[in-house]
């Protein structure tokens, strides 16, 4: 049996969660519902705006998130990231370590530089939307991989924001070929609409020819296919994965089994905070998946666990929370 059922890449942000209302989104100049990739200057100028406000603060990063999930719910997860050495990097890896993720990091080694950090920020209705300064995220390369933690695991999980820089889609491309080589699973999150906009040719080169598993929401997979129709944004996906997820919000999701689509309806909930939402969904599917469930009850799991985490602010849930949606 392989040591971890998921060994996850992707940016290590330290998350910092705000309740804002749209007025104050357009009085910073900031586009709503996206994520952005923002320079140290502009993170700072926010941060200063945003001192009077109420913050909460997590290690983050969408793949970090879906890793987090699949040990809470008792699963085995690896996570490679690359943090600096600084209190930011201190923090993000102590809160790795509390949360049961193993990782790559050194706690006597880190590199200089400024940890990533990521400004979230949630709106009434729910939406969220994301300032990303990625430090020293933004270098991160093959070194960060640990090929025989990814050949020791039942899947590799690649979250698309890695697109957008040449180191990190190259490590991401390199931890593609070492999974497909030993015969791991490999799946892959768009991640956000704005990666799928800007950066299509880098994720199709990441997706190579082809995955066991993609995920997406219904904007990403309908940007990635060029077209307003679903079922042609399902027909596209089918050329890219074996099996695949389209969440769809309120509308449920979408999974395509290898041979048909299985519809799933959303679990009905007072949604106040939709970040980490896409993230739970595919740790609590994976979870399922590599520990003996068929792909509808890993579905079934999934919608459960998204819907618990958009009823609370923050990516996560506790860990006894999460661990209380397996029972029936």
């Amino acid at each position: 049996m392989p040591k971890y059922n998921l060994y996850a890449l992707g940016n290590a942000l330290v998350d910092f969660e705000f309740e804002l209302d749209e007025a104050k989104l357009s009085s910073l100049g900031i586009d709503k519902g996206v994520m952005t990739l923002i320079d140290e200057d502009r993170h700072h100028t926010l941060v200063s705006e945003l001192a009077p406000h109420e913050v909460k603060k997590a290690c983050g990063g969408s793949s970090a998130n879906t890793a987090i999930a699949v040990s809470q719910f008792g699963g085995h997860s690896f996570y490679s990231c690359r943090v600096a050495n600084d209190d930011s990097g201190l923090f993000y890896l102590e809160d790795l370590q509390r949360c049961g993720v193993e990782s790559n990091i050194n706690p006597n080694a880190r590199p200089d530089g400024v940890t990533g950090k990521c400004l979230v920020f949630v709106t009434p209705d729910a939406d969220r939307t994301m300032n990303t300064h990625l430090g020293i995220a933004a270098e991160f390369s093959s070194q960060e991989l640990v090929p025989e933690a990814i050949t020791n695991s039942d899947y590799l999980y690649i979250e698309g924001y890695l697109v957008s820089s040449p180191t990190g889609k190259a490590a991401a491309i390199e931890a593609r070929n070492l999974a497909q080589n030993a015969g791991v699973k490999t799946s892959l999150s768009l991640s956000d609409p704005n990666m799928v906009s800007f950066f299509k040719p880098g994720l199709l080169e990441m997706i190579g020819d082809g995955l066991d598993f993609l995920f997406a929401n219904e904007t990403e997979a309908l940007k990635l296919a060029e077209t307003n129709d679903l079922n042609q944004a399902i027909a596209h996906c089918q050329t890219l994965a074996k099996q695949f997820a389209i969440t769809r919000g309120p509308q449920g999701s979408l999974i395509f089994d290898g041979d048909s689509i299985i519809e799933l309806e959303a679990v009905p909930v007072n949604a106040i905070d939709t970040v980490g939402a896409g993230d739970m969904y595919a740790g609590a599917l994976l979870y399922g998946i590599t520990h003996g469930m068929s792909l509808p009850d890993a579905g079934k799991l999934a919608s459960k666990a998204a819907a618990r985490v958009v009823s609370s602010l923050g990516p996560r849930l506790d860990p006894s929370e999460t661990r209380s949606l397996l029972q029936p």
